[in-house]
């Protein structure tokens, strides 16, 4: 940055993890730019005030980032931290991604009931309920586990927390790396695999956005890119993406990069599990990211003018990114040939029905 004097406003919604998340990244560039300062700025977004409806029933793409576009777009904050999973795949004109944090572990896990606490979901007893706003988590656990009732909870995670304890339910169902953060391992009772719970686009990884033109900052966030997590990424949204999906449809993927090779695998579901179109596919990138010798390129990267699904490229390759991004829209071509779109379209009629 070449004016060090200058407060960086950051925009951060007012729960305690994204506080929590937001702290993380700010701590991030302090160690980078120890001269810099940074300022938070919180707001609350629709997602945070409709406590009443079910994510799917609300029905909008930004709940839980438009306000924040919005601080974005008029300039009265520099960049805003997201878990990127909240973010759609279609960012505002303008927005860009500036950097993706290396991702925290993507899987779901559960917190019981304390009188449940030595129970695993397969053992909980007939007609427990458990918990969830996830259309995705919803027709995975009807799928897996037919014996339990699923109920939907909304609220921060010291919200479903509470309700928990109260007694409301028998167990909830939260994203892992959240639970981490908030620094609740300990209350863990059961991590659920990929194979038994595929999780959503992008899940604990922190996105950075700011606006495509604000050359300094993506200059400033640029290190803050994770090489390996943002090719996952961008091939889980543009997976996402390619299918029209978002909060009111049963989507979800899990992918891995191992020795050049980036996997994607993805799925749809009938809103009660019953049915399922699951693929997986893979991609070789030219780039290494997880060698001892890889070295990101450095020429002007955040001049870069093109975006993958809304991200940045920083230091990456485009050619690696661009693969990423096929990899994910062919393989949800593929899922479409197979009737992904009927089922997702069923699944959005019936919620709009329920409303």
């Amino acid at each position: 940055m070449n004016d060090q004097k200058k407060i960086i406003k950051v925009g951060s919604r007012k729960s305690q993890l994204a506080l929590i998340q937001t702290n993380f990244v700010i701590g991030k560039l302090e160690k980078l730019y120890p001269n810099q300062k940074f300022e938070i700025v919180t707001m609350s977004t629709k997602g945070d005030q409709i406590l009443n409806i079910s994510l799917p029933k609300i029905g909008d793409k930004g709940l839980f980032t438009k306000e924040l576009e919005i601080a974005l777009e008029s300039n009265d904050v520099d960049f805003v931290v997201h878990s990127l999973k909240d973010l759609p795949t279609v960012l505002p004109d303008g927005m860009a991604i500036g950097a993706v944090c290396e991702r925290g572990d993507p899987r779901d896990a559960v917190i019981f009931n304390e009188k449940f606490l030595n129970k695993t979901l397969y053992t909980l007893p007939k007609d427990s309920v458990v918990g969830t706003s996830s259309l995705r988590r919803t027709a995975q656990l009807a799928r897996h586990y037919p014996h339990l009732k699923v109920q939907d909870i909304r609220g921060n995670l010291n919200t479903r927390l509470r309700k928990l304890n109260d007694g409301q339910y028998d167990a909830i169902v939260l994203a892992l790396a959240g639970i981490t953060r908030m620094g609740w391992t300990d209350k863990v009772g059961q991590e659920l695999e990929s194979e038994d719970m595929l999780y959503a686009v992008g899940q604990g990884a922190l996105a950075v956005e700011c606006r495509e033109n604000d050359f300094s900052t993506l200059a400033l966030l640029e290190p803050l890119h994770h090489c390996v997590t943002t090719a996952r990424v961008v091939a889980e949204r543009s997976f996402l993406r390619t299918l029209g999906g978002g909060c009111s449809a049963p989507v979800a993927v899990s992918s891995s990069f191992k020795e050049r090779t980036l996997e994607l695998s993805g799925a749809v579901w009938s809103l009660d599990g019953s049915v399922t179109l699951r693929q997986t596919s893979s991609c070789q990138l030219h780039s290494d990211f997880d060698s001892d010798d890889y070295e990101p390129r450095r020429k002007c990267p955040y001049r870069e003018p093109q975006l993958f699904v809304g991200v940045a490229p920083g230091s990456i390759s485009p050619k690696d990114l661009q693969a990423a991004e096929k990899l994910g829209s062919d393989l949800a071509g593929e899922l479409i040939s197979e009737g992904a779109l009927d089922i997702m379209s069923t699944a959005k009629t019936t919620i709009a029905a329920s409303s």
